[in-house]
């Protein structure tokens, strides 16, 4: 039973994960009017700056890649996934939605599971990202900063 408890709240702490790399890869409010995604695109920190990921446009959309990650984040993403953090993408189809927010999917490698995501730039340095596995049930949201 503990260790369901636990695969829970890593799942809920990862769920806060993408809800980072969301809001990292939709940095569009805050900055100037014009071209309302220049404030997205760069390298963004989780809070515990265990991940960094890099925000880009992907064709029309916006996704985002893991370009550094300490130890431990690789670790859990090879448990949970099988795979390899470094590299991999783990925000996808990224598009603006009402109020600045943009709207995508954020990928948990450590629970090896997808969910939706939202982000919300809140100026030059800092994003709100949010995740949630069902609609609007069981979300966590992050705050992430802007790597220099």
């Amino acid at each position: 039973m503990a260790s369901t408890k636990h695969r829970t709240w890593t799942a809920t702490a990862r769920l806060g994960l993408a809800g980072l790399v969301l809001a990292v890869m939709s940095a569009p409010a805050g900055a100037q009017a014009p071209p309302a995604t220049d404030g997205i695109y760069g390298v963004w920190s989780n809070p515990k700056d265990s991940v960094h990921v890099e925000i880009k446009p992907c064709g029309p959309e916006v996704c985002g890649y893991v370009v550094w990650a300490n130890d431990e984040a690789r670790t859990d993403a090879r448990k949970g996934s099988g795979g390899e953090l470094l590299g991999r993408q783990l925000l996808r189809d990224f598009t603006p939605g009402d109020k600045g927010e943009w709207r995508g999917k954020v990928f948990a490698p450590d629970v090896n599971m997808t969910f939706s995501g939202r982000v919300l730039v809140l100026d030059a340095g800092k994003l709100r990202a949010k995740g949630c596995v069902l609609g609007n049930f069981l979300c966590k949201t992050q705050v992430w900063t802007r790597v220099a």
